[in-house]
């Protein structure tokens, strides 16, 4: 059976996502150091190995090895003219890698730097190298965007925009929260309300968090007020949460995310009974933590 239309999959129950790219890539031998996203050009298989893995272990929707493919970020590496190469080949590996009944998210990241007046990233630069790494992912197959960890709501703004001036997909969007006090704010000082109050008349699918510095029991509150705030503001935007395996500890002088899978699930539980119905996780997570997910939601 091939897969539903993706918004009104997301309206009809919740969807579980894939976990942490970049720490599955070095377990499969990947120096720390190299371009990821290159690998969808140079050794697609190892790419594929991971995104069948989450796939095998319950994901349902697949995120593509492509957080740093736009033309700005892969310029550090040289690559700048393959972006829209690496993002198609990106979306084609997740594919192939899942079939035809699950679906393949398009991942773009922020791009490390500024717009004007902080940095001197111009909003047409910026906007163009996402809407070209956009238009690859869409052509690879992708049946959506995820713009995540994002932590300035220009650049978000921007890359929102970007997607829909290219193509017609679901676009979700997250940023990454800290604990600001008894709030949550990402780097650049944005809280959930206002996260909500600029993106949701955007025409966006689906706001949430991923990422960020915050213990499992805090992304349960940041879930609770993420729920409530866009029930004021925006009740037919779905909520989505990618949580870090807890926050890392120092093990043999390296930072280690330590939180198994049943732990994790249990957190990831909490948050969708908070009305979180998109779900996955993000820094530390494996297939083990997203087959335990699974299989708490299926019990």
């Amino acid at each position: 059976m091939s897969r539903a239309d993706l918004r009104q999959r997301i309206k009809d129950g919740t969807l579980i996502i894939d976990g942490g790219m970049g720490t599955q890539l070095i377990a499969q031998g990947v120096d720390p150091g190299k371009c990821g996203d290159y690998l969808n050009i140079e050794s697609p298989d190892i790419v594929k190995t991971v995104n069948q893995a989450y796939s095998r272990a319950g994901s349902q929707a697949t995120i593509t090895n492509t957080f740093g493919a736009n033309r700005l970020t892969l310029a550090r590496h040289g690559l700048a003219e393959q972006a829209r190469q690496i993002s198609k080949a990106g979306a084609e590996i997740a594919r192939d890698a899942v079939g035809e009944d699950n679906y393949v998210l398009g991942d773009i990241g922020p791009c490390g730097d500024f717009l004007e007046p902080l940095g001197t990233l111009k909003a047409d630069q910026l906007k163009d190298a996402f809407a070209e790494q956009a238009e690859g992912l869409a052509k690879g197959g992708a049946d959506a965007i995820i713009i995540e960890t994002m932590t300035a709501l220009d650049e978000i703004a921007v890359a929102v925009e970007a997607v829909k001036s290219v193509c017609d997909l679901p676009v979700f969007t997250s940023l990454a929260f800290d604990i600001a006090g008894d709030d949550f704010r990402t780097m650049m000082g944005v809280d959930v309300e206002a996260a909500v109050n600029k993106l949701a008349p955007l025409g966006i699918d689906a706001i949430g968090f991923n990422c960020g510095t915050v213990s499992l029991e805090k992304y349960i509150r940041l879930a609770e007020k993420y729920v409530k705030t866009v029930k004021d503001i925006a009740p037919d935007l779905k909520v989505l949460a990618e949580p870090n395996a807890g926050l890392p500890e120092m093990v043999n002088n390296e930072p280690t995310y330590t939180v198994g899978p049943e732990e994790f699930a249990d957190a990831v539980m909490a948050i969708h009974a908070a009305g979180v119905t998109i779900l996955g996780g993000c820094c530390g997570t494996t297939p083990d933590h997203i087959a335990a997910i699974a299989k708490k939601l299926k019990s």
